[in-house]
């Protein structure tokens, strides 16, 4: 069993989720218990969603090249996507290695990684909530001009991608390798703060990430998903086309909210208790907010690896292209593809959906 101080323990969830001065650190009087199994399981994790992450995004992306010709709107933003999901399991080992022993990589890639993966979360949720915007003009309001939204997607594909670099400088500035000779002489990748500004930076970023992060994709996920659903379910006749439809559409906004979820609970739970809003604070308390904090995060990066299937697998022109990529290059026969082909043709949703996006 490893015995971690508690706020040092918070040195292992990279994900933003700041920490105190070093002179609280050495005058933190409780410690929190974390099971060296914990940590193998949270590295195995990581490790098996980094894996799945790059197989899964780098089809996805080749796949996306492929379709130059005839890519839609959707199929752009699921480009990105599928990179800005890439670039995030990029930096997995790392946080794995951090995660079962301490911080080894120096301050360089401290700032680099943590930028790289502010970066590519903030980019991944903006562009799953222009997904939602995408579906909405071109189910909804199909008297937008097509030619419009292309003209427009990579304006806003630009955009998204600076606003995410632009959130993640703070945490490029501010984050250093620091060695705590006092506590085991463990070195910690976090945010270099003194004591009066602490407080304030835990407040900004974690408004940010609740806000800018979570709430707001959330709420136009959900707007734009409940219209585009309002709408296809008017247009189709055929019940077991609109179960199919549907399914698409909640597995999308349920998959966001699964992943991501309890992890914003844990980090605001976290919030109040530091703020002193739950009442007297316990060091039994804190151990169960710090392994709620562990297993959270993991759930939460899983988030990248399942992208691919929701976004892109489901969708069957993702799929007839996928499979004929495999049959040129000889990894299935002419026979598999043509048995997929006659399979697909009873099974097929409406045509305008089919037209218009590659995941719903």
């Amino acid at each position: 069993m490893q015995e971690i101080d508690y706020n040092d323990s918070l040195y292992s969830d990279i994900f933003n989720l700041t920490y105190p001065p070093i002179d609280e650190l050495k005058a933190a009087p409780c410690s929190v218990s974390i099971l060296g199994l914990s940590s193998v399981g949270l590295m195995v994790t990581y490790i098996i969603v980094f894996v799945l992450s790059v197989l899964g995004n780098s089809v996805v992306i080749y796949v996306m090249c492929c379709l130059a010709r005839s890519r839609t709107t959707t199929d752009i933003y699921l480009m990105h996507l599928a990179m800005a999901d890439l670039l995030f399991s990029l930096t997995l080992p790392f946080w794995a290695v951090y995660v079962y022993s301490h911080w080894i990589f120096g301050t360089f890639l401290c700032k680099l990684l943590s930028g790289l993966q502010d970066a590519s979360f903030y980019s991944g949720v903006f562009l799953l909530a222009c997904i939602s915007v995408d579906r909405y003009l071109a189910i909804v309001k199909t008297t937008q001009a097509l030619t419009q939204r292309r003209h427009l997607v990579g304006k806003v594909c630009g955009a998204v991608w600076l606003g995410a670099g632009l959130l993640s400088l703070p945490v490029v500035l501010q984050r250093e390798a620091i060695q705590l000779e006092d506590l085991s002489d463990q070195t910690i990748c976090y945010e270099n703060l003194t004591a009066s500004s602490s407080n304030q930076w835990r407040v900004v970023v974690r408004v940010l990430r609740h806000t800018l992060g979570f709430f707001l994709p959330l709420a136009v996920m959900v707007v734009c998903y409940s219209c585009t659903a309002a709408t296809m379910f008017r247009g189709m006749r055929n019940a077991d086309h609109k179960h199919k439809a549907m399914r698409v559409i909640l597995a999308v906004v349920l998959a966001f909210v699964i992943c991501w979820l309890p992890c914003n609970v844990s980090v605001l739970v976290d919030t109040l208790m530091r703020g002193g809003s739950l009442g007297e604070e316990t060091c039994e308390f804190r151990n169960s907010v710090s392994v709620a904090l562990y297993v959270t995060k993991g759930i939460a990066f899983t988030h990248c690896a399942v992208n691919p299937v929701l976004y892109a697998f489901i969708g069957q022109k993702f799929r007839n292209q996928l499979l004929l990529m495999l049959h040129k290059h000889g990894l299935i026969s002419k026979r598999v593809l043509a048995a997929y082909r006659r399979g697909s043709a009873h099974s097929t949703v409406s045509q305008r959906s089919r037209n218009t996006s590659i995941s719903l």
